[in-house]
């Protein structure tokens, strides 16, 4: 499939503490970037340290453990990064 755009655009997914968004944290990010210029796209992603507690529930849902994300980046660490990767998509 070809996607006709007129700037780039990222699809991405999370996976998170909960479903609370000021309390729980994201730790799993997933991105695929499509580029307006039809070259082949980019994936990027990463397990990202909470900082907080992963409730049972939660990994019943998506799987990951605090041991996966133990010694990962927390969000601030790699917000920056992330930020740059998006661009101006």
């Amino acid at each position: 499939m070809e996607f006709k755009l007129d700037r780039d655009i990222v699809f991405f997914d999370v996976e998170s503490t909960g479903l609370n968004v000021i309390r729980d944290r994201i730790i799993q990010l997933a991105m695929i970037k499509y580029f307006k210029d039809g070259r082949e796209p980019e994936e990027w992603s990463m397990l990202i340290n909470p900082g907080i507690p992963i409730p049972p529930e939660s990994t019943a849902v998506h799987g990951i453990t605090a041991a996966d994300v133990a010694n990962k980046p927390t969000f601030f660490q790699l917000a920056e990064k992330i930020y740059r990767w998006i661009g101006g998509a």
